[in-house]
């Protein structure tokens, strides 16, 4: 076998590793994951997602960075339950994370914050799974869970009034990825698309005038559909930085 194929056939083997399903756990999926660090533990205000604070405090601070489960920004929040294995310090339980970031290790699917990599031990043990820097794992996606909160569109704070309009979706409960967001402009009678930016990012150059109605089409493995708010989201004089609420609960 020459050189090349034996490259491409390690690279093969190793993506196959990575996606297949753990022995006795058909839930869950067989990985490795990391840490990275922050001044305060929790998440990074300046991921992928697009998130700014919201990436770094929602969950409690128990959040992930993620390759391959980023999916071009899609995959942003999106929940996921992760349990270390093979160390006797490790956890039944693990720790639920939310991608709120993109991020590559060694062989990783998962770079936690330091406050979710700690909650992979068990009480008291912490301290001997960073000991190990990269640990296996075992993870599957669950529903995300908001208690009290409706699905918010926060208007990013670069959009511009009235010329720019960029809307980050916060609070997206169940396991619904988001695929496209769309306005209604009033005058034309038809909904225009925004672009997804980067991460949960959608924007708009010269949006509709007044109060402005939304639809977001979501998905998961049995289910597409258009969700729509009854009532606009937006006020007609919306402003940079503030978060509007859809009254939109996805379960």
């Amino acid at each position: 076998m020459g050189l090349a194929l034996r490259s491409l056939y390690a690279i093969l083997l190793v993506t196959v590793l990575l996606s297949a399903p753990c022995h006795g756990q058909d839930a869950y999926v067989c990985s490795r994951a990391t840490y990275y660090g922050s001044p305060d533990c929790l998440g990074t205000p300046t991921g992928a997602c697009g998130y700014r604070e919201y990436g770094r405090v929602v969950n409690g601070g128990d959040v992930s960075g993620a390759s391959r489960l980023y999916r071009n920004g899609t995959g942003c929040g999106a929940c996921y339950q992760v349990r270390c294995k093979g160390a006797p310090c490790c956890s039944e339980e693990g720790v639920k994370v939310v991608v709120t970031d993109y991020g590559e290790g060694d062989r990783t699917d998962f770079i936690l914050s330091t406050h979710a990599y700690a909650n992979l031990a068990r009480p008291g043990f912490a301290l001997e799974l960073f000991a190990y820097g990269v640990v296996d794992i075992e993870y599957k996606r669950i529903p995300c869970q908001y208690p009290g909160y409706n699905l918010l569109f926060k208007v990013h704070e670069h959009s511009r009034f009235p010329d720019y309009l960029a809307i980050v979706i916060l609070y997206q409960a169940g396991t619904y990825d988001t695929v496209a967001l769309e306005v209604w402009q009033e005058d034309c009678k038809q909904w225009r698309p925004m672009r997804r930016a980067y991460g949960t990012v959608w924007d708009m150059p010269n949006p509709p005038k007044g109060a402005l109605r939304f639809r977001i089409k979501v998905i998961r493995s049995d289910e597409a559909k258009w969700v729509q708010p009854s009532n606009p989201v937006l006020t007609s004089e919306w402003k940079a930085g503030v978060a509007y609420d859809t009254t939109i609960q996805l379960t």
